[in-house]
């Protein structure tokens, strides 16, 4: 396929990242806005190229019908297996590819940047990013779950959930610390633990 200039491979990924996470196309305007553009005369001669080079298409005439053509594989290449003893031949073609995209962006999920070390045995440590997701009925909880939780008198806090009764224990993964043990009233859950990421080239 034809290169894409800046301008054009900018609004391009744009899109590519617009429609996967909602599942329709943008308006020339939230085009416009994406890019810091005043007018539509730009947007629509990068959508034009674009088409002309083979990367979208649309139905003329009809809004919002963009689609992308030829999209490339997202995600994180699977090369082949490693042992954590001896020595596994590594792969030279790629067979698989690991996307975590849309794990990330299920169901409104965020990011909470790890502070100490409370839950060091459950191998969440300081400087992790923990991958919270919303839920709708913290009553239907299942004790034992990590929670992201606000506590009055001890703020957010990432614990393993237990509830008895109107009580809720938050129990850490770390002998050092003491459970915090509170009426159910004074817990305010924001979501459960779906993934934790850890970078260590931060490290």
């Amino acid at each position: 396929m034809e290169i894409l200039t800046e301008a054009q491979q900018q609004l391009y990924d744009w899109l590519v990242d617009y429609i996967r996470q909602h599942q329709h196309a943008p308006s020339i305007r939230q085009m416009m806005r994406a890019m810091n553009l005043k007018s539509p005369a730009p947007v629509q001669s990068r959508l034009e190229h674009l088409k002309a080079k083979g990367y979208i298409e649309w139905e003329e005439g009809q809004a919002r019908t963009i689609r992308i053509l030829h999209s490339e594989a997202s995600g994180l290449p699977i090369l082949g297996a490693i042992a954590a003893g001896g020595l596994v031949e590594p792969f030279t073609d790629v067979k698989e590819q690991l996307d975590l995209s849309g794990f990330f962006d299920r169901s409104n999920c965020f990011g909470l940047r790890v502070v100490g070390d409370s839950m060091i045995d459950d191998f969440i440590t300081e400087g992790d990013v923990a991958i919270v997701q919303p839920i709708q009925e913290p009553s239907n909880l299942k004790n034992g779950t990590i929670v992201a939780a606000r506590v009055e008198g001890h703020g957010t806090t990432l614990k393993r959930f237990y509830r008895s009764g109107e009580q809720v224990m938050l129990k850490p993964a770390n002998p050092k610390y003491k459970p915090i043990e509170v009426s159910a009233t004074q817990v305010q859950v924001q979501g459960v633990l779906v993934g934790v990421w850890r970078g260590y080239f931060h490290r």
